[in-house]
């Protein structure tokens, strides 16, 4: 992985490709992304170099996180800065953006979405951890 800081104009997007939901999504964004030659990069958290993220992996895989500008910004805001960078969804960061929409985008990712997508991934963990464990046996 290269340096987060390393090129300003860069876009930087950490996620967790080990979640079903995360990599059907940014896997949508990446491959847009790479198509259309846009300077966004993609970091899977599960094999990153965190402490360049300055994030623990549990950090991590609790919402979205993007770089730019040196700016480590996360959750809705994240979003609207990768949507900004992708021509084919400005309209959504514009959307997103305006203050009652913000409000209630915000919220429902925080409150909800977010922390049922981390409770997700903590059972997926859970359940490789014990399959690993019951096959040592």
């Amino acid at each position: 992985m290269t340096d987060p800081v390393a090129n300003p104009d860069e876009t930087r997007v950490l996620y967790n490709a080990e979640c079903p939901v995360c990599n059907f999504e940014i896997s949508h964004y990446r491959d847009y992304s790479q198509n259309a030659d846009l300077p966004i990069a993609f970091d899977d958290l599960n094999s990153a170099q965190l402490a360049r993220w300055g994030l623990t992996q549990d950090t991590a895989a609790r919402r979205l996180y993007v770089q730019k500008g040196g700016e480590l910004i996360s959750g809705i805001p994240a979003f609207i800065v990768l949507w900004q960078d992708m021509p084919k969804y400005r309209w959504l960061a514009r959307l997103v953006s305006l203050p009652g929409v913000h409000f209630l985008a915000s919220l429902a990712y925080d409150y909800a979405l977010a922390p049922v997508i981390y409770r997700w991934h903590l059972l997926r963990k859970a359940r490789v951890a014990k399959r690993a464990e019951s096959s040592k046996l």
